[in-house]
């Protein structure tokens, strides 16, 4: 069972539970959800949210995600991250840590 994360906000959590299932613009923009192992978090914090409030981390079972996931390298942090090819079921959400 392979776990990856998500950093999130409040605002985007709670919408997700209304619609039953998680998307990020990224998924439209990208094709996928960006995610990370645990070690990568601090950095995507640092990267990409510096100074955000009412963040969120979901922890993701891979065993439970209905669409696809794939480890792809980044050569902008020259490391290869987990992404999500499609919306993230909530199933797959295990836990959910204020950040």
């Amino acid at each position: 069972m392979p776990i990856i994360y998500h950093v999130t906000t409040a605002a985007d959590w709670k919408a997700a539970q209304e619609k039953g299932f998680y998307e990020h613009p990224s998924l439209i923009a990208e094709g996928f959800i960006h995610c990370s192992q645990e070690h990568q978090v601090p950095g995507v914090l640092e990267r990409y949210f510096e100074g955000e409030k009412n963040l969120l981390k979901l922890v993701i079972d891979t065993d439970k995600l209905t669409s696809k996931f794939v480890f792809d390298w980044s050569p902008s942090t020259q490391d290869t991250f987990p992404h999500v090819y499609g919306p993230i079921n909530l199933e797959a959400v295990t836990d959910v840590k204020n950040l």
